[in-house]
């Protein structure tokens, strides 16, 4: 059963504003597909915390030539009256999704057909190329063609202002205003193709250059290194073994399967390098050739998943958590020891990442700085904070962003500054991963686990919401028999003493996601996605390494724990 509100919706995507393609198949949905016109038009596509995904299709809900024109033109007024003296530029990227090509030109179409200059990628690049490639260009906003890891029906549409990073408050209010108070016949698609430049080798040049600049720190035995790098089908192949070339490294083997971009990523189930399935070519490879490291990366390569040989050389899987840590404690000795830190510096998290973050910037008294769940957060605190040096800082969502030339999760730079950390353990008879026991010996021993909950659709959204209610109005009090200190929500910008009763204000903006503390150091975060449609639950547990030698015990004993806290919450 059609309601007559999403009928009208679909209805005026009939008239002569739309292509004939677009009205046949919105027909089609009339008549034969009222499940799927309902999800095409029951909501506009909104802003989440990477910007706009959704399903590629027709529709108000869906990812289309019509949705992103609109989007470009709301923006495309919006840089007019934040920038009325200036001439506008913008830069475009899009990555190996299917239809990313041409929904740039379409994009880059709108902002040209308002007069305003486009740097137009010639084919697919990196996020963080066009993170960097906005201060680079002196461009006033960027724009990424992406779904970043999820399935192959999404795309996407990321937004960078002129600092490089993507759009905060109050600029993403203020556009998606803009582009409310738009019909689709406002559109201007009629490009002036005078006002779009072609860009490829120069601006590689440059970000690729950066890129070994800031990633590379003179490790030790990178010829006796070797390491299997997957692009997973996506965008990294263009940067990535190129960097790694220019700062030294010999033995890198490309796992030739998914060496080729493609938008059907026809061997992987998802690629997303936090699922393990999707590094098992790479982990077989390693093997076959007696790798030290595996690097995978998503396909706009701004997150990378990392395996790396245990002390019995067997290949384990890191998760985004660990490899944050160990990169920042990295950075963090080289700026010690080049008597760099004068307490002018920070590092950053999110607030569902390990709280190991806030230890480590105690032990070298640098500031510890919390966003929200995004690194557009981690961005801001950049700009926001210009007078202090930003070392480095991630996600446990397996992003790491070295130093601030690129303004975003940066896959290509963390790759090299991995392969550093762990080329340089190994001539001095360590391992990354020796060094990562070593780090929890020093600092407390944190272990963490995910668990995603996917919830598709109209019913799925008000379950998550249903969830969320049910977390606010019936708040947890024990968590494994220990009794819960605070409770931190930040949608209504509060910190609940439970022990006294007091409560005090978060300076974080508002958000949807609740985070419990317990006696013992457990700590438990639920957020819904703001790109996806699922609900996220963040366990994180603390414990003692004494000497290296308990590691294997001492997190078979943390494993437990979150086991039971996961039974106890009905999650598994």
């Amino acid at each position: 059963m059609i309601s007559e509100e999403i009928l009208h919706k679909a209805k005026t995507w009939l008239t002569d504003v739309f292509d004939a393609q677009t009205k046949k198949e919105i027909q089609t949905l009339i008549d034969t597909n009222p499940e799927e016109l309902n999800e095409s038009f029951y909501k506009n596509l909104e802003f989440g915390t990477g910007g706009m995904r959704g399903i590629m299709g027709v529709g108000t809900n869906r990812i289309n030539k019509y949705t992103l024109g609109k989007n470009t033109q709301g923006l495309s007024n919006y840089l007019k009256k934040s920038f009325p003296s200036e001439d506008l530029k913008v830069v475009i990227a899009y990555d190996c999704r299917n239809n990313s090509k041409e929904l740039a030109k379409v994009v880059a179409d709108v902002f040209a057909a308002n007069g305003i200059k486009v740097f137009l990628f010639s084919d697919l690049r990196t996020t963080p190329e066009l993170s960097f490639s906005v201060r680079h260009l002196n461009c006033q906003c960027g724009i990424v063609l992406t779904a970043s890891h999820n399935p192959p029906e999404y795309n996407g549409y990321k937004v960078y202002w002129k600092d490089g990073g993507q759009i905060v408050p109050p600029q993403d209010n203020e556009i998606i205003s803009e582009i409310e108070s738009l019909s689709f016949d406002a559109i201007n698609f009629n490009a002036d193709e005078n006002n779009i430049e072609y860009i490829d080798t120069e601006v590689d040049e440059a970000f690729i250059n950066a890129s070994v600049e800031n990633g590379s720190f003179n490790a030790l035995g990178k010829n006796d290194f070797s390491i299997v790098f997957t692009s997973l089908h996506g965008t990294s192949i263009t940067a990535i073994p190129e960097v790694l070339k220019r700062a030294g490294y010999k033995n890198v083997h490309i796992v030739e399967e998914q060496k080729v971009p493609n938008g059907d990523f026809p061997t992987v189930k998802s690629p997303n390098p936090e699922e393990p399935a999707a590094l098992e070519l790479a982990l077989k490879k390693a093997d076959e050739t007696n790798a030290d490291m595996v690097i995978g990366t998503d396909p706009d390569s701004d997150r990378l998943g990392i395996a790396v040989r245990d002390n019995d050389g067997k290949m384990v899987l890191l998760n985004g958590n660990q490899t944050m840590v160990l990169m920042t404690r990295f950075l963090l000795d080289k700026w010690k020891n080049s008597d760099r830190i004068n307490g002018n510096q920070f590092i950053a998290s999110t607030i569902v990442s390990t709280p190991m973050m806030k230890a480590l910037a105690k032990g070298y008294h640098v500031e510890y700085k919390e966003a929200l769940t995004g690194f557009k957060w981690i961005a801001k605190m950049v700009k926001d904070y210009p007078m202090q040096e930003f070392i480095g800082g991630g996600e446990e969502s397996f992003g790491f962003m070295v130093g601030d030339f690129v303004r975003d999760k940066d896959a290509v730079t963390a790759s090299l500054l991995a392969c550093e950390i762990a080329a340089d353990a190994k001539a001095k008879g360590s391992s990354f991963y020796k060094e990562l026991l070593k780090c929890y010996e020093e600092f407390g021993l944190y272990r963490e686990k995910l668990i995603s909950l996917t919830k598709k659709g109209i019913s799925g959204a008000d379950e998550i919401k249903q969830m969320m209610i049910d977390l606010r109005e019936n708040p947890i009090k024990t968590i494994d028999s220990s009794k819960v200190h605070y409770v931190e929500d930040y949608q209504s910008g509060t910190r609940l003493n439970l022990f006294t009763g007091d409560k005090e204000s978060i300076d974080i903006p508002s958000s949807n996601v609740l985070i419990y503390y317990t006696e013992d150091g457990t700590k438990i975060a639920a957020r819904p996605s703001g790109t996806e449609p699922k609900i996220k639950f963040y366990f994180s547990v603390k414990g003692i390494l004494d000497k290296v030698a308990d590691y294997d015990n001492e997190v078979e004993k943390l494993d437990k724990k979150i086991e039971r806290i996961v039974t106890e919450l009905n999650l598994s």
